[in-house]
């Protein structure tokens, strides 16, 4: 299996080198070459399978020769092994045809879980391989950046440089990340928006000279690896609600992305996905573009759901390729465009080929308070904002054949978001027991100016520090 950049000016690479690269030399993001196909005899064979056995068999086809079957197998049974479900992300359902596919059950109580907890150890594998070590930089509205420093913290091969949006993630979100102590480990709180952090962390990557220096790599989804990561959860619930022999539609609450892609990708690959479904909140350009073919920036909009307060969306980049037929140069025009004039053009027949397999749908805060609050009256249960949305968003947008189910995603534990939930329903959700004592952990992290030379020169500091 090859990868190549959406656009276009970066040699071809497999898979081993593109998890450590990150993000392509020429700024794109890494697609296959080629597509692998699950026949359906093979998706039916993988009903009742533990979730890490199936995992390895629909993540061996998109790894190729890089890593043996049997090695790939251990890494996916050590990954999930310590969630706090047996299933691992268990699925439940919420009404007649709405389903709900628990993701929140890893270390830091977020569906970013799921992918980093395989991605730490695959670093860890490859890197002795190569007797080599890295410097990890990447952007966070929240959730990624807690999920992998949790994961990192404590590596021989790694360290972590993480961003965050100053006072634009939860408390606990932020806590779960700036408590870690670990030498390996440095937060920087950045003076602007997630899409600051992200762009600073492009920028870093674009200067040739500190990407050689550093060995820069991503675990954010512009990592491939993390992307791949995310498909078997969907294979997985689709499975269990009768596919491949069944459609089924999948609501996901979405900021960068990265997650609906990974849908996205399992449609790509055999499993009969009718619909998905983006949530958004008030930061809705996703929704209008597939409403209008308005692809066009507004200010960000502090919500209750962070980590879905973002205007860029960088995995966009690889479903724009290929809408355009798979024209890199025509990809990198439009991103240009875009990042110049704050508007994307997409051609009609593209936007209308985008709206064939997804939907979006839009929820403002009260709206989401709401849902809350009547997901609650219904079920007893507490859901976080973020799952609001996809839940509100599944029942808005479900298939016209009420017989496709629609399996919404939830991808944080409520207690990440204590104050929107107790403004909903009047119960301050409580954190599990590992983390019950986190607002008595003790802080680092270094503020700092949305400014390239500064964050730089932390990044450089940083890797100083324990060289």
């Amino acid at each position: 299996m090859r990868y190549i950049s959406t656009r276009g000016q970066a040699p071809a690479q497999g898979f081993a080198d593109v998890l450590l690269a990150g993000l392509a030399a020429d700024g794109g993001l890494y697609l296959p070459e080629s597509w692998p196909a699950i026949p359906a005899a093979e998706l039916r064979a993988m009903r009742g399978m533990r979730y890490a056995d199936l995992a390895a068999r629909i993540i061996h086809p998109f790894v190729g020769g890089a890593i043996g079957f049997e090695k790939l197998a251990t890494l996916c049974d050590a990954a999930w092994r310590d969630f706090s479900h047996p299933a691992v992300c268990p699925l439940s359902q919420v009404d007649q045809r709405t389903w709900l596919l628990d993701l929140t059950r890893g270390p830091t109580l977020a569906f970013k879980d799921m992918a980093m907890q395989w991605l730490a150890p695959l670093f860890d594998h490859v890197l002795a391989e190569r007797d080599a070590r890295i410097t990890i930089i990447g952007a966070t509205s929240g959730d990624t950046g807690a999920a992998a420093v949790a994961a990192i913290a404590g590596r021989d091969r790694a360290r972590i440089v993480m961003l965050h949006p100053e006072g634009r993630v939860s408390a606990v979100q932020r806590r779960q990340m700036t408590t870690v102590l670990a030498d390996n480990v440095t937060n920087l709180a950045v003076a602007g928006t997630f899409d600051d952090c992200q762009d600073l962390v492009k920028a870093m990557f674009a200067d040739a000279g500190l990407r050689a220096d550093l060995n820069l790599s991503a675990v954010n989804s512009i990592n491939w690896a993390r992307v791949v990561a995310q498909v078997p959860y969907y294979v997985a619930a689709a499975l269990a609600l009768g596919a491949p022999d069944r459609p089924v539609a999948f609501s996901v609450p979405t900021g960068n992305f990265g997650n609906v892609l990974a849908g996205w990708v399992a449609a790509r690959i055999g499993l009969p996905v009718a619909r998905l479904i983006i949530g958004s909140n008030s930061n809705d350009i996703l929704t209008r573009f597939l409403s209008a073919n308005d692809m066009s920036l507004g200010h960000v909009v502090p919500t209750l759901s962070p980590s879905m307060d973002i205007q860029v969306s960088s995995n966009f980049e690889r479903l724009l390729y290929v809408l355009l037929g798979e024209d890199a140069a025509a990809t990198a025009r439009a991103i240009q465009q875009f990042r110049a004039t704050g508007r994307m053009p997409v051609p009609d027949a593209a936007w209308r080929a985008a709206t064939r397999d997804f939907a979006g749908f839009a929820l403002d805060d009260a709206a989401t308070i709401a849902t809350i609050a009547g997901h609650h009256r219904t079920t007893g249960d507490l859901i976080d904002p973020h799952t609001a949305i996809g839940l509100a968003a599944a029942r808005a947008r479900a298939p016209v054949d009420d017989s496709i189910p629609v399996i919404a995603l939830a991808t944080a534990h409520p207690a990440k978001f204590p104050d929107a939930v107790e403004r909903a329903v009047g119960i301050r959700p409580a954190l599990p027991a590992h983390l019950e004592d986190l607002f008595d952990r003790p802080e680092r992290m270094i503020r700092v100016a949305n400014d390239l030379a500064a964050v730089t020169h932390q990044v450089r500091a940083a890797v100083g520090e324990i060289a």
